[in-house]
């Protein structure tokens, strides 16, 4: 889960109400090219170049003037996201390419990485569909038979998962935590796309909006693990939430055949996916209870690696340095990871609280030497 994400909404507000949102201001018409579009953030303004732009392939040149740490969002009018880029620091520029359909977005800035953010009306113009390499349709329809499968796979897991809570098996419960997430966590480069899902079933206590409670709004996999880790305890509550788990994981196994999934949302969520292990797993902060945040870390880097190995062929011809380097990068990760590896199964890591600073700190460097390369995968498939 990243943190604070986003909230999706179950009503979304028309395209023209957000036009009026205080702080949307529209700039004079610019960018560097076509299909280029300037945001600007700010602590309290998002401005944009272009309110309308053609459809295919946009970039977002971001720049972040503002004293807050913040993100920008291209989303569809129901808040499901189409792209995004997180951890923007102030003073920096970033670019994300993305693909877009002809119709009416949003596009948010989120100063402090908090809140629905300062949205932005704009839309994507012209009839045509975006042409594409024939490789990446066969991508787009392989990853999206890999996010199947492990929805599927990841069902009955998540059920004995449940029955031991619900039977008030502390221990049993606590032996099939961390694998009933694993497909889950090899998903999450495009967790966005499933809408609500995510924050049904992946947040964490500190990742709620204001405004919510953590006694009634909060659900999914963490606020068991409080309970089974840190409270020490399975109560009707839990045994109810258990149940509230399999449903919104029955929903998400469905949501998959109609996500919206692209060779441009493959690669920045493979990126954002490291910028989240970089900032929530390798810190400690996901599995703050249970303390099998390697688990989920592998599982994440199994899940971006899937989504650049499909886009690789198209890669390698238009990028071919920047495919040796992932390459490379992925293989230095993955060589670090087994090293902590306790056995033969896929969840069998050392537990988090025995890692040291000195190792906790030569595993981020890995995760930021893989991402930064990850972050041109995207421009590299389009070009």
């Amino acid at each position: 889960m990243r943190p604070a994400r986003l909230s999706v909404v179950t009503a979304a507000a028309t395209v023209a109400a957000l036009a009026a949102v205080t702080g949307c201001t529209e700039k004079g018409a610019g960018g560097d090219g076509k299909g280029v579009v300037e945001v600007t953030a700010t602590d309290d303004k998002c401005e944009v170049s272009k309110k309308e732009f053609p459809a295919g392939h946009v970039e977002l040149a971001i720049e972040n003037k503002g004293s807050k740490v913040t993100e920008v969002y291209i989303l569809f009018p129901d808040d499901r996201v189409v792209t995004e880029r997180e951890n923007i620091g102030p003073g920096t520029k970033q670019r994300v390419t993305a693909e877009v359909k002809a119709g009416d977005y949003q596009i948010a800035c989120k100063p402090g990485m908090r809140g629905k953010g300062i949205r932005q009306a704009v839309k994507a113009t012209g009839g045509k569909a975006v042409r594409r390499d024939p490789r990446l349709d066969k991508a787009v329809a392989a990853y999206r038979e890999y996010v199947q499968t492990q929805a599927d796979e990841t069902l009955p897991k998540a059920q004995e998962f449940a029955k031991a809570v619900q039977d008030g098996d502390l221990e049993a419960a606590k032996k099939a935590y961390a694998p009933s997430r694993i497909g889950w966590e090899r998903t999450e480069p495009v967790a966005e796309s499933f809408g609500d899902i995510d924050p049904k079933v992946d947040v964490r206590e500190d990742g709620l909006e204001d405004g919510q409670d953590p006694a009634t709004d909060w659900t999914g996999w963490h606020r068991l693990e409080k309970a089974l880790w840190q409270d020490g305890k399975i109560g009707e509550k839990e045994k109810e939430l258990a149940g509230l788990l399999i449903k919104d994981l029955k929903d998400w196994q469905k949501r998959v055949g109609k996500a919206e999934i692209t060779p441009t949302s493959m690669a920045n969520g493979a990126k954002e996916l490291l910028d989240e292990v970089a900032t929530g797993k390798v810190t400690g902060e996901e599995e703050r209870y249970s303390h099998t945040d390697l688990v989920d870390f592998k599982a994440n880097v199994e899940g971006a690696e899937k989504s650049y190995a499909l886009l690789k062929p198209v890669a390698q011809e238009n990028d071919a340095r920047l495919v040796k380097e992932l390459d490379k990068q992925f293989a230095a990760l993955n060589a670090l990871l087994d090293k902590y590896r306790s056995g033969q199964d896929s969840y069998d890591f050392t537990p988090y609280d025995k890692v040291g600073k000195a190792e906790r700190k030569e595993l981020s460097d890995a995760v930021n030497a893989l991402a930064e390369p990850l972050s041109r995968l995207a421009a590299a498939v389009v070009e």
